[in-house]
């Protein structure tokens, strides 16, 4: 580790061990501060990212990023208003900090509490969205960690403004500027997955390749995902006027989104009167089909899907086509090609849908449903992190709950352990308690 990122990181350590114990009032304000001072600084944002997407162009000519993330990078008055936004909505949640999880009498007098608490410290790694560092700072304050933002060359003039803005707002409320920092610098991101006695968790939003390069090359826990190969089922039952608005919507509203629509499952029922329906509809906002041989024969304009296409995020105006003959090869296909982010069935057959929902292993499973709806801020959390594919600490849209873990209080009056040892050993009562 270089001095100024072990100095950084030990400071935040250090920072995050009082943090939890500022009420959540003041932490609450301090969000709220933030959210101000942001919108306030609309017009020097949108200056800070011109130069940002001005580095990014060049990238984007040379290859170094795709056309989804150049869109990710992009602010708009709209963009900033929606930052601001979902920093209240994480102000305005209840305190997830000392929660009593659980309580049990282990003896009289003698009582367990399960509590909830801070995870600690996070390193957050993340390219082009420069709403990682609202999102993830607001949250990080609400649940009382310490929080060090790397973000990617492309975006640090609007991820450095931004970071300044919030961290004034915070001081302003008494809340340590080591609880939130900052760090620039490709050899940083090495030192920092190097150290895992002080971070206690490390997050990477981008793309495949530096959420790849974070999993080899750290032993510190990684929360997230590597891809949104996200797939839409038409079943033999479904509505084709709710399946359209579904894709349209699933596929369109945000193409680079990890949560947007790649792949089309259509049952061979009806196959022959939707994909049409689906080529004019999808064809009229410059969506390009690649479809199976089936989807080939009816679709004539289509392109054919290599094996490829059936295992790629495509983040843009593409989607692949396939006709399956039952909801058992959907599934099938499911499991196979995609990469349990969320997964959708249009089907007016409730049994279809619950045979769908309980047998698709992903973090989100819907009917009836645009897979856009897998969101922290849609799902109530007031904002996420990122999406987790993992099934363990946290999965799908990870908010404040995904950021606080609990620790175990017993309360005694002098009780010791071997008087529950041995012959005449005194019984545990372990008796629940109401946790209100």
């Amino acid at each position: 580790m270089s001095p100024a990122v072990w100095q950084i990181a030990e400071s935040a350590r250090q920072a995050s061990r009082q943090f939890a114990t500022i009420p959540s009032v003041q932490r609450d304000a301090a969000i709220r501060s933030a959210a101000d001072a942001i919108e306030q600084t609309c017009q020097q944002l949108l200056e800070a990212n011109a130069k940002d997407l001005a580095v990014a162009d060049v990238m984007l000519t040379s290859g170094e990023i795709n056309l989804a993330s150049y869109e990710r990078l992009r602010l708009t008055d709209k963009k900033i208003a929606d930052m601001s936004r979902s920093m209240r909505a994480v102000a305005s949640l209840p305190d997830p900090l000392g929660r009593v999880l659980q309580k049990t009498e282990l003896d009289t007098g003698l009582v367990l509490e399960k509590i909830s608490c801070p995870i600690g410290v996070l390193a957050v790694i993340f390219e082009a969205r420069p709403d990682a560092v609202t999102q993830i700072s607001a949250l990080a304050l609400k649940s009382g960690n310490a929080v060090i933002l790397k973000p990617g060359h492309e975006v640090e003039h609007t991820a450095s403004l931004l970071f300044h803005t919030m961290r004034h707002s915070f001081a302003k409320h008494g809340i340590a500027e080591d609880s939130v920092s900052l760090i620039a610098g490709r050899e940083a991101v090495g030192e920092l997955l190097n150290e895992s006695g002080l971070i206690d968790l490390v997050i990477p939003r981008g793309s495949k390749q530096l959420i790849e390069f974070v999993q080899a090359n750290t032993h510190i826990p990684m929360l997230g995902h590597a891809e949104g190969i996200c797939h839409v089922y038409v079943d033999a039952a479904a509505d084709l006027q709710m399946a359209l608005d579904i894709i349209d919507d699933a596929k369109t509203d945000y193409p680079a989104a990890c949560n947007a629509a790649e792949t089309v499952l259509v049952h061979e029922a009806v196959a022959m009167a939707f994909l049409p329906l689906l080529a004019d509809r999808l064809q009229a906002k410059s969506v390009k089909l690649r479809g199976c041989d089936q989807t080939k024969a009816i679709l004539a304009d289509s392109s054919i899907a290599s094996v490829d296409d059936w295992n790629r995020e495509y983040s843009d105006l593409v989607l692949a086509v396939r006709v399956v003959p039952s909801t058992d090869e959907a599934i099938r296909h499911i499991h196979t090609h995609g990469s349990s982010h969320t997964e959708t069935v249009v089907t007016e057959d409730r049994a279809v849908a619950e045979e769908f929902l309980a047998q698709v292993d992903a973090a989100g499973v819907f009917h009836n449903a645009s897979t856009r709806f897998a969101d922290g801020y849609r799902y109530g959390f007031g904002a996420e992190v990122g999406i987790s594919t993992s099934k363990l600490h946290a999965r799908g849209p990870v908010g404040l709950e995904g950021l606080t873990t609990y620790k175990y209080v017993l309360r005694g009056t002098g009780q010791l352990a071997r008087t529950y040892q041995g012959a005449n050993a005194r019984p545990f009562s372990h008796r629940q308690l109401s946790t209100e």
